[in-house]
């Protein structure tokens, strides 16, 4: 009995979320394309063909990581958002999402980087977990414009990716800055930045931005 063998004998959900773990940490490890897909099943203990028996393909694997990833976010954001009028609920929304970059620097740099390098999920997948979060969002700040608090002059579903683009760029930019996973030495690459302490800048922003003019007396 092979080591493979005996691990393979546990349930079918915890094999596939211990094969999603190992994914995360190899394709940030490595990088998508340099990832094989027996690199992800030796870090998840599993024989190189059991992959298959979830996943048709490393981009399918890639692509249930990111829904993955995307179901935890919404519902942290959720939790987040619960019982604040939209105002505060557009910070909370903001300082979850940083927070969670920061917690989870290896998600983050699958999520804001590999991904992109999946043709299939840039050209084929529909992308519904996304659009998910887009209209949690969006739905935030039509709130917050129906209240008066924010201006209108800006479709809310469009200013929502235009915030969106804001988080993703500030993502990329601390996840580039900080030293390589996996190897180099401490500090070789120091972040740029807090990304905690940014969330208070775009909030800043982004609500300035969106301020309702005052009329004219």
């Amino acid at each position: 009995m092979t080591v493979h063998s005996s691990a393979d004998r546990t349930p079918g959900g915890d094999k596939r979320e211990r094969i999603l773990g190992a994914a995360d940490r190899i394709f940030a490890r490595h990088g998508f394309f340099a990832a094989k897909v027996s690199d992800v099943a030796k870090e998840a203990g599993v024989a190189d063909g059991t992959i298959y028996l979830y996943f048709k393909s490393k981009d399918d694997l890639l692509i249930a990581l990111f829904e993955r990833r995307m179901q935890e976010l919404t519902q942290a954001l959720q939790g987040a958002i619960a019982g604040k009028t939209p105002r505060e609920q557009l910070r909370a929304f903001i300082k979850m999402y940083l927070q969670k970059v920061h917690d989870e620097p290896a998600a983050a740099e699958v999520l804001t980087i590999e991904l992109r390098q999946s043709s299939k999920f840039m050209k084929e997948y529909e992308n519904p977990a996304f659009a998910d979060f887009l209209r949690m969002l969006g739905g935030i700040i039509a709130a917050a414009q129906a209240a008066n608090q924010f201006t209108s002059s800006i479709p809310a579903h469009v200013a929502a990716r235009m915030i969106f683009g804001v988080l993703d760029e500030l993502t990329l930019a601390w996840v580039l800055a900080k030293s390589p996973f996996g190897g180099g030495s401490a500090g070789a690459r120091p972040k740029k930045f807090d990304i905690v302490r940014a969330a208070d800048w775009v909030v800043a922003l982004v609500t300035n931005g969106l301020q309702p003019k005052e009329k004219s007396t």
